[in-house]
């Protein structure tokens, strides 16, 4: 029985094998592991590529979060306010800093924060809306950017799943992770741009918070074994950067390879009445780093065990909004309508999508979906 992972990421090594090794010899041989020239270069080309004025690495996206909650210095006791439909990150690096998440829902068809209900939950205590840009989706950011500046709000962009997504608004247009203050990255081996452990950045265009950051990144120095402010050890070390630095030039090509796999999905399944697939926005580029379908009438479970059956691995992200997660169930504020949240989380199945996924596994994987409805019918 053939098998289809979710994502492969040995077909994208086996291309860029020759590269990375003579990267890594030369880190290995020059003997800088941190803080070197991949690092340098990367943040260079990072900026040149999403069109900014700094990046800095770190050592995960969590962490990216965490640098740009302590650089805008919120404190325990303030408010962000963020999906419910999303990782626990954001969650759990406000929580752990004692600032409190307050969450929204999400709109259906986008996956992403409703804007519709942001200004009902601003208080004084509210500090930054933080917005997640949804596998590959990007969220309306002239919304939430027009809500924080009648507010006096920061924008902190949750864009680690994002990057290379752009999104066409009335005043905003250019790549994800320009809209905000501070935007965070993660290179985590299964994003469009993942290096081959844990990776990070944060994103500015503010010259200030951008020296504050990279303070904070290095233990709060401003020069080496000089620490004027309280930071943290979260530096993006050479190897990584060198998996990085050879794959950037080439993701444009993964993410239109991604999205052909996406339009072909959507020719192949757009005739099934049980499922409801991500459509496609009018208002930005998505770069697909999940295809996220919805499966309706609760045979998501059913569905996902008998792709599993015929070889095809999936994936729920997520079986739980974070305001039903036992760790963060306190921070919800009962009254706040998060039924979307509750919806998605019994119906998404994310199906296989990567940069070097196959029209004919496609075609299989299609397939088998139409033939788990058709057996289903004939019950």
């Amino acid at each position: 029985m053939r098998k289809i992972p979710i994502v492969d990421l040995r077909l994208q090594y086996e291309d860029l094998k020759s590269e990375l090794d003579n990267r890594f010899q030369r880190i290995l041989h020059g003997g800088q592991f941190i803080m070197g020239n991949e690092l340098k270069d990367l943040e260079k080309n990072l900026q040149d590529y999403l069109g900014v004025s700094h990046v800095l690495g770190c050592a995960n996206g969590t962490d990216a979060l965490q640098l740009a909650f302590m650089a805008l210095e919120l404190k325990a006791g303030d408010e962000i306010i963020t999906p419910s439909f999303s990782y626990i990150a954001v969650a759990e690096v406000a929580a752990l800093l004692g600032i409190k998440p307050v969450f929204v829902d999400v709109e259906r068809s986008s996956f992403n924060i409703d804007t519709c209900q942001i200004e009902a939950l601003i208080n004084s205590k509210t500090k930054a809306i933080v917005p997640v840009h949804l596998f590959g989706r990007s969220a309306n950011m002239d919304q939430v950017n027009k809500i924080a500046k009648e507010h006096n709000l920061f924008v902190i962009e949750d864009n680690a799943q994002s990057i290379g997504a752009e999104y066409y608004g009335e005043k905003d247009h250019g790549k994800t992770g320009s809209f905000s203050d501070i935007a965070t990255l993660s290179f985590f081996p299964t994003k469009n741009l993942g290096c081959y452990g844990d990776g990070g950045a944060v994103i500015t265009n503010n010259d200030e918070l951008a020296e504050r950051l990279n303070q904070l990144r290095s233990h709060g120095q401003s020069k080496k074994y000089i620490h004027k402010i309280i930071g943290i050890n979260s530096r993006l070390d050479e190897l990584q950067a060198a998996v990085l630095n050879c794959k950037l030039p080439k993701l444009d090509n993964y993410i239109d390879h991604r999205r052909n796999c996406a339009n072909n999905y959507r020719n192949l399944l757009k005739d099934l009445e049980g499922i409801i697939l991500p459509d496609e926005p009018k208002n930005s580029r998505h770069s697909y780093h999940q295809f996220t379908i919805r499966v309706k009438n609760l045979k998501r479970d059913s569905l996902k065990e008998y792709l599993q059956k015929n070889g095809i691995s999936t994936m729920v992200y997520y079986p739980l909004p974070v305001h039903k997660q036992e760790a963060y169930s306190n921070f919800y504020k009962p009254g706040i309508d998060l039924r979307n949240s509750e919806l998605l989380s019994s119906q998404v199945l994310s199906l296989p999508m990567h940069s070097h996924l196959k029209h004919e596994e496609i075609e299989y994987i299609s397939k088998t979906i139409h033939r788990f409805y058709s057996s289903n019918q004939s019950r």
